[in-house]
């Protein structure tokens, strides 16, 4: 496993990015299946290009959700954030089509500690990308993140 990113290591400023995934039918099925969200420009590729788009397109809360998939797979994390306390600043950006390759690029915004020892509040920036570099979905994400354990100073 990758080391941990801990409070200590969070330097705003700096950036992850992450392995690539491609996504598919199944990917948008799936999804809709999960939430019942079967809007027609998602499950229907003649409507889909009736609304003026290539095809069907994914669900705008999967690709922010794909954020936080992609965030996982950097490993970084797992032991470190605690809990998330919320999303704003969201902006989709660009309709997700199957068969396109995304990734995320993480930037640390912003820290600090909270009145409870051992652990602060840190911002961080997710952008999900096409691999032409097209932005899909952004936001700012709050997270619980934990400081680096046997760290006396932090508590």
């Amino acid at each position: 496993m990758t080391d941990q990113i801990w409070f200590e290591d969070f330097t705003p400023g700096a950036a992850l990015i992450s392995p690539r995934r491609r996504i598919t039918i199944s990917d948008i099925d799936t999804y809709a299946a999960l939430t019942g969200e079967r809007h027609p420009v998602h499950m229907d590729e003649a409507f889909a290009r009736e609304a003026g788009f290539d095809g069907r397109i994914a669900h705008g809360l999967f690709s922010l959700a794909l954020i936080e998939g992609l965030k996982s797979q950097l490993g970084v994390f797992e032991r470190s954030v605690t809990a998330s306390l919320g999303w704003t600043d969201i902006k989709f950006s660009a309709p997700l089509y199957p068969g396109e390759e995304v990734y995320l690029r993480l930037e640390f915004v912003d820290k600090r500690m909270t009145s409870k020892p051992g652990r602060g509040l840190a911002t961080e920036r997710g952008f999900l990308l096409k691999a032409d570099g097209t932005e899909v979905v952004s936001g700012d994400h709050l997270i619980f993140l934990l400081c680096r354990p046997g760290d006396e100073a932090a508590r």
